[in-house]
């Protein structure tokens, strides 16, 4: 079995290059996206769907569920970096850079935090890849793909860590157990032409 880490489709915010919201939703753009990423994951003997509860995300899993006929399974512990007072906020109009290391916004999580708490996702997570016969979506955003592949994954030989974007829906398969490997890394293959125009990385 494989876990199958998917990240969350465009939205308005994302686009417009604003920190974003935990209601904030896909919009048309993410939605055709959501769609692209659900008929390739139809190649996959998808078993089980888990989802951040952050409406982008439950939006583009729902997609999924419709491809695959399965239920999602919110875990909170997917969820983006918390920013606080930040969010809502355009990137141009902070008066820091909100990824800098010594960053710790007013009501929302510094680096160390977000970080122990992927930790805890990622436990979750290959407690129910366990118990899974099939591959198990995870379905997140770009912060948290991101702390999985630097802290708890291993890349297949050859593989570049370094993911200059991670587009909107970006599929990273994981394989094996001991350790879990990355085989497949932040691919926007189903994306075709619109990868070109796709944006860097957000949250």
């Amino acid at each position: 079995m494989s876990i199958l880490l998917v990240r969350h489709g465009e939205t308005a915010l994302n686009a417009a290059r604003i920190v974003q919201h935990p209601e904030t939703p896909l919009n048309e753009r993410g939605m055709g996206q959501a769609r692209r990423v659900a008929e390739r994951l139809a190649d996959f003997p998808v078993e089980a769907i888990v989802s951040s509860d952050y409406r982008r995300a439950h939006m583009t899993a729902e997609a999924i569920a419709a491809a695959t006929g399965l239920p999602i399974v919110i875990q909170e512990s997917l969820r983006e970096r918390n920013f606080g007072e930040a969010r809502g906020v355009p990137h141009a109009d902070l008066p820091v850079d909100l990824y800098a290391p010594d960053f710790h916004p007013r009501g929302g999580e510094s680096w160390s935090m977000f970080h122990e708490r992927v930790t805890r996702a990622w436990q979750q997570i290959t407690a129910r890849a366990a118990g899974t016969e099939g591959d198990l979506v995870v379905v997140s955003h770009a912060l948290v793909c991101r702390s999985l592949v630097e802290n708890h994954l291993t890349l297949a030989p050859h593989m570049d860590a370094t993911v200059p974007r991670w587009p909107n829906t970006a599929l990273t398969v994981i394989d094996s157990h001991s350790p879990w490997e990355v085989t497949v890394l932040a691919c926007g293959a189903h994306l075709g032409g619109e990868l070109a125009d796709d944006s860097a990385a957000r949250s």
